[in-house]
């Protein structure tokens, strides 16, 4: 979301960019299947970035996603990518991996890496300011703020179904779905106090006590289609440092999909919902009971925060409006007007 999408519009604009990811889908299979990692296609993934940095020197610009080497000094980045510009990207505070590791030698040896590597970077993009701030703090040259956004072509418009079943929906990873222990009790009161139910996709097929819930495969094709299937879009989170660091991607998922939602009020969460006019913050299960009830009993007023929230979109949270601006900083970045 933060690159890919816009390859086919920088193609356009006379940008030519040649990805080289660090892993790949076999790892992303194994990892979301909690299989244990393979420490041959770990050392493959090395070798491969080693390998691609070699021709480095033939391009204008990198444009590097977090780190060139996870759990290496940043000294190695810095020898690889010296004599060229680099922009840095962040919608995660993936420093915490390093400055709040568990391991005191992660601490010792790596908690300033990614400091360092903003440091030197041409331009540092960020999804929040959150993420902004440890920017800034670093040191880094030039900090510009792009949110995490969706391409509008491939959320159509849509009414949210008039269903006996009021749907609550939520899209994510096994990564994240631990975050739905927070909202559980919840859940289980609406479910048992209204006909309710909740869609999770992308989530293991671990049952939440109490609350009756259809698990669904996640796909690129299908995601779209699945949050159309939603009355509601949640997004509960824990307020710790990693948390505030992340970009609410999946409530302008919901938003472009024009559907009221519910999140915790915790880092960029308290920018993207507008109270009562896009959706609702609730920090307690009181709140969660609360937003959850109002929203199933006033399909109405619902609706008319999903149009709000796809308004908001439209203007701030689209590819269509970011990619320009994404393109204006690449170029500023490479130190040249035109690529």
């Amino acid at each position: 979301m933060r690159s890919y999408q816009y390859l086919k519009f920088l193609q356009i604009q006379g940008i030519h960019v040649n990805v080289v990811s660090f892993l790949g889908d076999d790892y992303l299979e194994k990892l979301y299947a909690g299989r244990p990692w393979q420490w041959k296609i770990i050392s493959k993934a090395y070798l491969r970035r080693l390998k691609s940095l070699l021709s480095y020197r033939h391009y204008d610009l990198l444009w590097i996603e977090y780190e060139l080497f996870p759990w290496l000094p940043a000294w190695v980045e810095w020898l690889f990518c010296h004599d060229v510009p680099y922009v840095v990207d962040y919608d995660d505070a993936v420093f915490h991996r390093y400055d709040l590791n568990p391991n005191w030698c992660v601490r010792a040896i790596l908690s300033k890496k990614i400091d360092r590597v903003m440091k030197r970077a041409s331009l540092v993009i960020v999804g929040n300011d959150y993420l902004a701030s440890r920017a800034k703090k670093a040191g880094a040259r030039r900090v510009e703020c792009l949110p995490t956004v969706v391409d509008l072509d491939r959320y159509p418009l849509s009414v949210p179904k008039t269903q006996a079943t009021f749907t609550i929906g939520w899209i994510g990873s096994p990564t994240t779905f631990p975050y739905l222990q927070l909202v559980r009790s919840a859940l289980s009161d609406i479910c048992r106090q209204r006909r309710a139910r909740l869609v999770l996709v992308g989530a293991p097929r671990v049952q939440l006590e109490g609350v009756v819930a259809e698990f669904r495969e996640w796909s690129e094709d299908t995601e779209a289609a699945s949050i159309q299937d939603f009355n509601v879009g949640i997004m509960p989170l824990p307020d710790d440092a990693w948390a505030r660091g992340k970009c609410g991607y999946k409530l302008i998922q919901y938003m472009a999909s024009a559907r009221s939602v519910i999140a915790s009020p915790v880092g960029v969460n308290c920018s993207l919902i507008r109270p009562r006019l896009n959706g609702f913050l609730a920090g307690s299960k009181k709140e969660w009971v609360e937003a959850l009830s109002f929203l199933c009993d006033n399909p109405t007023e619902s609706a008319g925060m999903g149009r709000a929230g796809r308004e908001m979109v439209e203007k701030e949270y689209c590819l269509q409006v970011m990619g320009p601006k994404l393109l204006m900083l690449l170029r500023e970045a490479a130190g040249r007007s035109t690529v």
